[in-house]
């Protein structure tokens, strides 16, 4: 009796191990898929396929701040609820792809309009693409071939690119941004990592204000401002909460440790 309680308790045991790892793996997006949003809240209501949002582009050209700022996009997808009426209104895509607005000798074209023809309904599915066979006007490869490499997400250094001048982002829209003063230059700092061993984190504010000022961290993301006053886990970050908001959707991922965790250990 001793020995069938002692297996019978043993059973769920092993069974509980053999079935620990039945997770399914995703699929490693290739570069040009990493950090792409599929839109599609109102897409197949108006008989159109879902839009397919290249991050890629959009950061070679504006920076997160003035999109997910200025312009008013949430973090995360759908949550916006973007209409073609509120384009045409010129807000959200609007606020740039209104047919008048240029960046540099290119004329950005218009998103939606109340009237259209035929030969227009090609214009709808430069946005409106997923699923579709459209060719692109950018090719993710030949846009940045000379951009400096890196091992993850989807292959671009876009810091490096940024320093050595190959992308110059722009921060400001009349009538949509307000002009602000610029910022003192704060040091970098490290945090310390949980795990003994494991490299400190080298924190660069110089860095990150390029890209994303004070408003897109602050206090959305992180509510404090002071050193060590948020506290958060790396379980959190891959859930998609503090860094991992930007760290594992647009960013580079922090499967890539040393990126972050730079400090050498002594």
């Amino acid at each position: 009796m001793k020995k069938w309680l002692a297996i019978g308790l043993l059973v769920p045991v092993f069974a509980s191990f053999a079935f620990a790892q039945t997770g399914t793996k995703k699929r490693r997006p290739l570069p040009y898929e990493y950090g792409g949003v599929v839109i599609k809240n109102f897409s197949s209501g108006a008989g159109l396929s879902p839009v397919q949002f290249d991050h890629w582009l959009h950061r070679a050209k504006y920076t997160c701040r003035l999109c997910h700022v200025d312009i008013g996009f949430a973090m995360k997808a759908n949550t916006t609820g973007i209409k073609a009426a509120d384009n045409m209104k010129g807000y959200y895509c609007g606020t740039c792809h209104n047919g008048k607005m240029a960046h540099g000798d290119r004329k950005i074209f218009e998103a939606c309009a109340t009237k259209y023809t035929r030969e227009d309904l090609k214009r709808c599915s430069r946005c409106h693409s997923k699923g579709e066979n459209i060719k692109r006007d950018y090719d993710f490869a030949t846009f940045t071939e000379r951009f400096p490499k890196e091992r993850f997400g989807n292959g671009v250094d876009w810091e490096k690119a940024e320093e050595r001048g190959l992308l110059k982002p722009v921060d400001f829209i009349e009538g949509v941004s307000i002009k602000r003063p610029a910022l003192a230059v704060q040091k970098d700092f490290t945090l310390t990592a949980k795990v003994e061993t494991m490299p400190e984190i080298i924190f660069s504010h110089k860095k990150h204000t390029v890209w994303n000022g004070c408003e897109l961290c602050h206090p959305e993301i992180f509510a404090g401002i002071k050193k060590g006053m948020t506290k958060y886990s790396m379980v959190e970050i891959f859930e998609g909460k503090y860094c991992g908001a930007c760290h594992i959707t647009v960013a580079f991922p922090t499967t890539d440790c040393q990126r972050c965790h730079s400090k050498p250990v002594r």
